[in-house]
């Protein structure tokens, strides 16, 4: 029985993971074709991909801790874990947002309105991105999880005209357009995580 849940085992979760990020030319059509509903998508997909930055960061900052200049800052517990839970319920209010932007742009550029393969698009595309925040349970690395992001724009330009039924010839305009308005939407989150962590969280402790 299909409940709108695409990915029903941890065995199908690994493989379509390897295949939107090595074959996403092929896996693109087969999520296109797939039913789906907006939960089913985040119960299988969203919720659990989200969760590796949110996690790696945790454990990296609690084991590693943040260097600068030779001084060593380590989060308390507190602090640690509610940066990482605001972190994440944001990560999975973006995702749903973009999701909206995707599909008002969709006429604009001649493709079909559609929420469910909006939000698709939102979803599938971020894989590289949550995938590569495995980078962030070593602080010093982090910054490669950002290379990891940029696939997720090639991952949208693949997915985004296909799944909205845009013209080809509109793929990039469409693409660059959804990608401005989700730099602008990252630039409003981003500074919201540290002030709603700190209601919850204590401070930083001491250097070592």
């Amino acid at each position: 029985m299909n409940d709108g849940n695409p990915v029903s085992t941890p065995s199908s979760l690994v493989e379509k993971i390897k295949n939107i990020l090595l074959t996403p030319k092929e896996e693109w059509p087969r999520i296109a074709s797939e039913p789906a509903s907006i939960g089913g998508l985040y119960t299988s997909w969203v919720m659990i991909l989200a969760a590796i930055p949110a996690v790696c960061s945790l454990i990296g900052s609690l084991v590693f801790g943040y260097s600068a200049l030779g001084i060593t800052y380590r989060p308390s517990m507190t602090a640690a874990l509610s940066t990482a839970v605001v972190t994440y319920v944001l990560s999975l209010v973006q995702v749903f947002v973009l999701a909206l932007i995707i599909d008002g742009l969709a006429p604009t550029f001649g493709g079909t309105k559609d929420r469910t393969q909006a939000f698709k698009v939102a979803a599938y595309s971020a894989t590289a991105g949550w995938v590569g925040g495995v980078f962030q349970i070593l602080p010093a690395i982090a910054a490669l999880g950002i290379l990891a992001g940029l696939y997720g724009i090639y991952l949208l330009f693949l997915g985004l005209p296909l799944l909205m039924k845009a013209p080809q010839d509109k793929a990039m305009s469409y693409t660059g357009v959804t990608i401005v308005f989700a730099i602008i939407l990252g630039l409003v989150v981003a500074p919201l995580t540290m002030p709603i962590a700190t209601m919850f969280g204590g401070g930083m402790m001491a250097p070592t």
